[in-house]
């Protein structure tokens, strides 16, 4: 039997998001018996005609219904946009319906990070806009609670709502060890949650 996985399914730009996601990644494998599957979504195109490859050229491998159907939980991230998560993680949930309609999902945890380019540039409202579908299929949300010392000294980004990421305004801002340590605590929880046991 597969060994059970937390999809950490997220879409990143300009990398900030991704290496969030390879925190949060490492917050899951703290867990015995629970991994972390890396997958991200394409851009999408205003052109009809123009399509892209099944497999990325690098990093990790376009997310398919099945790893999120299979999953024993998800964390997933997107950078801002306009305090809304990004379209092309949008556009793949909008295609989840068959998961919704079997009730896939149902009860599984649930996590959420983002990461903006400006400090108050919509950092919780992206969380909660990404937190929507994932309550319509049933999930259970996992937040970060306040026993995660980061929330209180953070100047940068954390919320209660899930881990976030001050990128700058040409995103070359790397995340600090805060952020960072927040966004392995996200994880954590999600993969414990799930049925693991933590380290």
């Amino acid at each position: 039997m597969p060994e059970p996985y937390i999809l950490v399914l997220y879409y990143s730009r300009h990398g900030a998001t991704e290496a969030m996601a390879q925190q949060v990644a490492r917050g899951v494998e703290r867990v015995p018996g629970m991994v972390a599957r890396l997958r991200t979504v394409p851009p999408v195109s205003a052109e009809c005609e123009q399509s892209l490859d099944d497999i990325p050229a690098d990093g990790p491998l376009y997310c398919e219904l099945d790893d999120l159907r299979d999953c024993a939980g998800l964390v997933m991230g997107s950078p801002t946009r306009f305090g809304n998560m990004a379209a092309p993680l949008k556009y793949f949930l909008d295609q989840s319906s068959s998961l919704w309609l079997s009730g896939a999902l149902i009860d599984k945890p649930a996590g959420v990070f983002t990461s903006t380019s400006s400090l108050h540039g919509g950092q919780e409202s992206t969380l909660l806009s990404m937190l929507l579908p994932l309550l319509h299929h049933g999930m259970v949300v996992a937040g970060l609670p306040y026993s995660e010392a980061g929330l209180m000294s953070t100047q940068s980004g954390g919320t209660p709502y899930g881990a976030s990421h001050w990128a700058g305004a040409d995103n070359s801002r790397e995340f600090d060890e805060g952020e960072a340590a927040l966004c392995r605590a996200l994880g954590l929880r999600v993969a414990r949650l799930a049925g693991g046991k933590p380290r």
